[in-house]
């Protein structure tokens, strides 16, 4: 586990709480040195450093790397909440935290994240192809990439195609049964998918209930 975090009052407790829980912590204070890190498994992400921002490390690294992302920052506004989880981040937790909290959700993010056993055959939804085994996602056979989260977004509309899923059964699958943060998460990830699959129509909106998983040629 990767703890960036510039504050040696906050870091060093921390690091300590999660070594005592059974991780094997690794902390940096700057993130330049969050970027050089290679071979972790989860990174927990201070937005203030003192050379990048927080958001731009975000975004960095998601931008190579399918790492589980749990930012823990004072920002707790809505819009920073939102930006974080837009730019990649699994999860945002504002300080001041409970320890026992944060272990709860370093495990959530990690059991989404973790290998499964998922069918061998990829589902097939039209031109739409979905590969659970390797998390891949082709329109047309052209590869689109997603966010892990969005990934898991998309797979979890994807098990009933056609069938509406209530928002609240998104939060509890694809986040967290306890999530607290913004519901608008969910729009501002299906906004993406849209996108990124290349027309608005593979994701209806059922108004006032939640979104479903269309089928296009």
């Amino acid at each position: 586990m990767l703890v960036v975090e510039d504050d040696d009052a906050i870091a060093a407790p921390l690091a300590a709480g999660l070594e005592r829980e059974g991780f094997e912590v690794r902390r940096v204070a700057t993130g330049t040195a969050a970027l050089e890190a290679d071979g972790v498994d989860v990174v927990l992400l201070d937005l203030g450093l003192p050379d990048i921002d927080g958001f731009e490390v975000c975004r960095r690294l998601r931008g190579r790397s399918d790492v589980p992302i749990l930012v823990i920052s004072a920002r707790g506004e809505e819009i920073d909440r939102v930006v974080g989880l837009e730019l990649g981040a699994d999860d945002y937790l504002v300080k001041p935290f409970g320890f026992r909290e944060l272990v709860a959700r370093i495990r959530a993010v990690t059991r989404r994240t973790a290998p499964s056993a998922e069918p061998a055959r990829p589902q097939q939804i039209g031109s739409l192809e979905i590969d659970r085994r390797t998390r891949r996602v082709r329109v047309a056979g052209v590869e689109v990439a997603l966010t892990p989260k969005e990934f898991d977004l998309l797979a979890c509309l994807a098990e009933e195609p056609g069938t509406v899923v209530t928002r609240q059964e998104l939060l509890d699958e694809v986040w967290d049964p306890h999530w607290y943060g913004p519901s608008r998460t969910i729009d501002v990830h299906v906004a993406s998918v849209r996108k990124k699959l290349g027309d608005p129509r593979w994701v209806e909106t059922v108004r006032g209930v939640g979104f479903r998983l269309g089928a296009l040629p």
